[in-house]
């Protein structure tokens, strides 16, 4: 999914230790890239289902599947993401950052195996389970390693490298699935863990999760690399500094925390709603279903093609709002993205209605194939400006230090849980009540999401974790 990705991209923030010499950049931006080469295949994995279900469902499928099975197959992946995602923080300090990534490969490999092997449904099932509980864990623990080696110039840039990664490996199955061929499609997949083990296995493991086990002179050496030079015992220092503050804060902490503190509790409620927007944005549904849902419509273009064009627009508009975040600010981005996305799923339900229940779609629906297109090119450009990034950058902003770890991990679980429930039950929706009244509900969700936005989240653009913490406590006058 597209995007959960940013949380703990803000380890770093506190305001009081910046970094006072700045390093070379390049060795930074080779080890976030070779670590968000994890992502790629994250993104593999999350848009496979789009051209696979379709080759699984067709005559002569080496893995014949039907319309509940493959709805399963697709949902297993948010569900397996839920067990990977909440204990990947604490695993990541126990073996380390690098270690746990490089650990990923491994079921990476096993899962895609399994898929291009595969002679049953049971195969399938257990495949995207595994892929789902290491694509969950990559997106808490890929941003973390990100967040620990950048300086605070470059953070922001190679923080939205996971991120991109992810919609262009989407963008590559969309590609893959033109040729129609389901063990092509598997076993290029295959491919890309291997790829990123065989690169992010030269990177060095990050200074801050070596002070944390006590690993001074190996933190130095790390540091050194990372920025291209030697003298760096002012920011090291710096570093442990922040280690130490960090572990006195999260000693013994509890639910408690959350609940004792009132700019807790406002940030729990804020970061929660805003978790399950984004899911209830219908935004997997989307992904997972994209060929399907142009297929079912009726659309002049293939329905291989179209989710290439989908792809590219994401990977595209992604690129761009890495840099809008900080200029345009949270609450305005989000606000247009829930709107714009709420008005392409009204637009897109009416098509639907338009185009009625038949095998062929009306003559009116005919004169409007391209609004299918053009309803979810959309959709994928606001929701990459706006609600696919920013709600992870939000975790970091405003969870304070001694409660990040609990509240963040309720966030992204309640968050691929609603990606579950929505991947698992889009189709029968569209059976039950229609794909007009499907995506009208979407559209509903969509604009409550606004209303949100506009009466529950303070902006945060420009302002200090400090500042921010005594906005959510009432205490700015």
């Amino acid at each position: 999914m597209a995007t959960r990705l940013m949380a703990g991209m803000n380890d770093h923030e506190a305001g009081k230790v910046p970094n006072t010499e700045p390093g070379k950049k390049m060795p930074q931006f080779l080890a976030a890239g070779a670590a968000t080469l994890v992502a790629l295949s994250g993104g593999c994995a999350l848009a496979w289902t789009s051209p696979a279900i379709d080759l699984l469902k067709s005559p002569g499928s080496q893995c014949p599947v039907s319309d509940f099975e493959g709805s399963w197959v697709g949902a297993l992946l948010p569900l397996g993401a839920i067990f990977g995602a909440l204990p990947s923080g604490s695993l990541a300090d126990r073996v380390g950052r690098k270690m746990l990534l490089l650990f990923m490969a491994v079921p990476f490999v096993i899962s895609w195996l399994m898929l291009a092997l595969a002679k049953s449904v049971g195969v399938l099932y257990a495949a995207r389970f595994i892929s789902g509980l290491v694509t969950g864990a990559s997106c808490v623990v890929a941003p973390m390693y990100i967040a620990e080696i950048a300086e605070d110039s470059v953070r922001g840039t190679l923080s939205a490298l996971f991120q991109l990664l992810t919609t262009m490996g989407i963008l590559v199955v969309y590609l893959l699935g033109l040729a129609e061929n389901y063990v092509a499609l598997s076993w290029t997949c295959f491919t890309f863990p291997i790829v990123f083990c065989a690169a992010f296995f030269w990177m060095p493991e990050t200074p801050k999760c070596l002070l944390g086990k006590g690993k001074r002179e190996e933190a130095r050496k790390s540091l050194a690399w990372l920025r291209g030079r030697q003298d760096v015992g002012s920011e090291l220092a710096n570093i442990q500094a922040l280690v130490e503050e960090e572990a006195a804060a999260s000693k013994n902490t509890s639910w408690r925390d959350i609940i004792a503190s009132r700019a807790n509790r406002k940030a729990f409620v804020i970061c929660l709603g805003i978790m399950v927007f984004q899911q209830l944005s219908g935004v997997n549904a989307v992904i997972f279903y994209t060929g399907t849902i142009f297929q079912a419509a009726g659309s002049g273009l293939p329905p291989t093609v179209s989710p290439v064009i989908v792809g590219v627009v994401q990977t595209v508009f992604t690129t761009v709002a890495a840099g809008l975040v900080d200029r345009a600010g949270r609450r305005v981005l989000l606000i247009l993205s829930s709107v714009v996305m709420s008005i392409c799923l009204a637009a897109l339900g009416a098509y639907f209605k338009i185009r009625g229940p038949g095998l062929e779609p009306s003559d009116a629906a005919k004169a409007i194939g391209w609004l299918p297109l053009v309803s979810l090119a959309v959709f994928i450009i606001v929701f990459s400006l706006g609600f696919g990034p920013i709600p992870w950058a939000l975790i970091g902003e405003f969870f304070a230090p001694n409660v990040k770890g609990i509240a963040s991990g309720v966030a992204v679980g309640t968050n691929w849980v609603l990606a579950f429930i929505v991947t698992l039950t889009f189709a029968s929706l569209q059976e039950s009540i229609g794909s007009d009244a499907t995506f009208w509900m979407f559209a509903g969700f969509n604009a409550a999401a606004a209303s949100f936005v506009i009466f529950f989240l303070p902006e945060t653009k420009g302002k200090s974790l400090e500042q921010i913490q005594k906005e959510l406590a009432g205490n700015v006058k």
